[in-house]
């Protein structure tokens, strides 16, 4: 039985003992041997042996993992194997501690147990679909025509919720559909499987869908993605729910419809953070996330959280994120000590005082500028917080003695054309400055987009979207990469684990991604036809923006590591006079004006070409 018992779990538990009890006693005065049965305290011991019996039986028939909301003839056969199982190692038990109990008395206890049990159990059922049709307060306007797409349990789970007009999955469920040949022209809850994925179009138009359900967790990411493509030719809004084999008893009678998102239409796996492999630098340690109340940073802060750190230091020069988060936190992690400390990287003396009040083991040092055309407007400002405030942090680890430090970066810091990426790559060379002389593991992880982050598309798109248009794209072919923020955090948080000193980590970000093609999903999610209902405009490139990203420079190249998501970059080495005239010359260059910043930012990144795109 799974090792999280669950509240639901516990009662199924203590009923079925109890109903144990009541089976035989049942049975004794049945058969009219009640006397004889229960003549001596020593058999309630006895019974009690045999309701533990009953209950391991029914965990290895997996009964108390069952959805009995949605209950049908094979969790009855189920009971039934079960049952007799128990009753017959039962029997088999007490004969070898020599204690006769009349066969008929098993025999009647046998299929009293299958009636208590099963009935106990169907009633659940109806007592939950009676009470979700009784509070529901759904209109049929509320209620759209619905297409499932999955005729597996998550799809009967779905069926069954929406035609018990649960709240939580609103619908009216006319038709499903499925790829398993075996399923078609069966029903589930009255709903015929009608066809396979290929005819949702058709099916769509035929039932006047108005919603589709995607209810197949255990279809492949391509499977997946090719689905979603045929869902969004159509007009209808498009949702999906987890797989429910992954949550508790308790976590699926509150699972619910989502939207579809972006994020499902790029068809990445989803990475799992290996806790194992990280829990040795994490778990019991102080932990410090610079900028932990930013898109990355705050995630980085949740993941971290679930490797039980004893504390968590949140770094930020804005207060109320910072605040927000720590409230979510406290909540949910009451055994970690969850700090919020408000300041700016670039002040060396507040620097100071956090790394010595603290003392953290592991520093993920996220603050920075990120924005690429504002950058390029205040070249200044994003050399002086994303080098200078990243040398401070790392002088900080390194005269505190940190363990770890772990420098966020990204792939426009490679051959980059922006201030932004060039500052960044500049940030590169400073942890690898310091990582061949100092006892800390200096180290830097370089991603791409991330889905949903303040500075990404995909909220700019959500918004003119539901103004109505247009939709603003820089040009037709250009491309990024692109993850969610929950899996770059958790491939950060693996690669510090693997760092030795000075690498610089590659997170494989799958496929670059058109952003017109990006832009045309989340038009067709919102149920709308690209250039019919919203119009998609082109605008140009910006300042020092590219047309491609590049995860590797010219001279670099990457080794595997135990984890296929990240790769090592293999780049030149930089030497210690080299990195410290270039952070002198740069720190003269914050009097200067903007023009003379940029080009001594461009003689101190040798692969930036500063471009303006005009």
């Amino acid at each position: 039985m799974d090792a999280h018992i669950t509240r639901r779990t516990a009662v199924l538990l203590l009923l079925d003992i109890v109903l144990t009890y009541a089976a035989y006693w049942l049975a004794s005065l049945l058969t009219n041997v009640v006397d004889e049965v229960f003549v001596n305290n020593e058999i309630y011991f006895i019974l009690g042996i045999l309701a533990v019996i009953n209950v391991l039986s029914l965990a290895l028939f997996k009964l108390y993992n069952n959805l009995w909301e949605y209950a049908s003839i094979d969790e009855a056969i189920q009971i039934v194997l079960a049952v007799v199982l128990s009753t017959l190692v039962g029997a088999v038990f007490l004969w070898v501690i020599d204690v006769r109990l009349p066969i008929r008395v098993f025999f009647g206890s046998c299929i009293l147990l299958i009636l208590l049990l099963g009935g106990t159990r169907f009633m659940l059922r109806i007592f939950r679909q009676k009470r979700r049709a009784f509070t529901s307060t759904q209109r049929a306007a509320d209620r759209p025509r619905t297409l499932v797409v999955g005729a597996g349990e998550t799809g009967s789970l779905a069926i069954g919720r929406m035609a018990s007009k649960d709240p939580l999955m609103p619908g009216i469920p006319l038709v499903a559909t499925d790829d398993d040949p075996a399923k078609r022209g069966s029903r589930i809850h009255g709903v015929k499987v009608e066809g396979t994925t290929d005819d949702i179009v058709e099916l769509a138009e035929k039932y006047g869908i108005e919603q589709i359900v995607v209810a197949i967790p255990s279809a492949s990411i391509d499977e997946r993605k090719r689905i979603y493509g045929e869902c969004t030719k159509t007009d209808c809004k498009l949702r999906t729910l987890p797989n429910i084999r992954e949550l508790s008893l308790d976590e699926v009678g509150d699972v619910k419809l989502r939207d579809v998102d972006v994020a499902d239409l790029l068809g990445r796996e989803e990475i799992v953070l290996n806790t194992r492999a990280v829990s040795g630098y994490i778990s019991g340690e102080c932990v410090l996330v610079t900028g932990g109340g930013g898109s990355i940073g705050s995630e980085l802060v949740r993941q971290l959280c679930q490797v039980a750190p004893a504390r968590i230091v949140i770094f930020d020069m804005y207060e109320n994120d910072a605040y927000l988060l720590r409230n979510d936190l406290v909540r949910e992690y009451d055994d970690i000590d969850i700090r919020v400390e408000i300041g700016n990287v670039c002040d060396e003396r507040r620097i100071d005082d956090i790394f010595a009040k603290y003392r953290p083991s592991a520093v993920f040092h996220a603050a920075a500028h990120k924005h690429v055309p504002l950058m390029e407007a205040c070249p200044r400002e994003a050399v002086h917080n994303n080098v200078f405030g990243t040398l401070n942090t790392v002088r900080a680890a390194d005269a505190y003695g940190a363990d770890r430090f772990i420098f966020i970066s990204t792939d426009k810091a490679v051959n980059p054309t922006s201030v932004m990426g060039a500052t960044k790559r500049m940030g590169e060379m400073v942890m690898q400055y310091y990582a061949r002389t100092s006892k800390t593991i200096f180290t830097a992880v370089r991603f791409g987009n991330v889905l949903g982050s303040n500075g990404s598309v995909i909220p700019v798109f959500r918004r003119q979207i539901a103004e109505g248009g247009p939709v603003t794209v820089t040009h037709p072919d250009i491309e990024r990469y692109f993850m969610t923020i929950p899996e770059a955090s958790r491939l950060v948080i693996q690669a510090g684990g693997m760092a030795r000193g000075g690498e610089i980590f590659i997170l494989d970000m799958g496929e670059p991604v058109k952003i017109v093609d990006l832009a045309k999903g989340l038009i067709q999610l919102s149920g709308l036809t690209p250039d019919v209902d919203i119009k998609i405009v082109f605008t140009g490139l910006r300042e020092g923006e590219k047309m491609y990203e590049e995860l590797l420079m010219d001279e670099e190249s990457t080794l595997p590591t135990d984890n296929h998501s990240i790769m090592v970059s293999t780049g030149q080495e930089i030497s210690y006079d080299e990195v410290a005239a270039k952070l002198q010359e740069l720190e003269q260059s914050l009097s200067m004006t903007d023009e003379e910043a940029i080009r001594i930012l461009e003689e101190a990144v040798p692969t930036y070409r500063h471009t303006t795109n005009k």
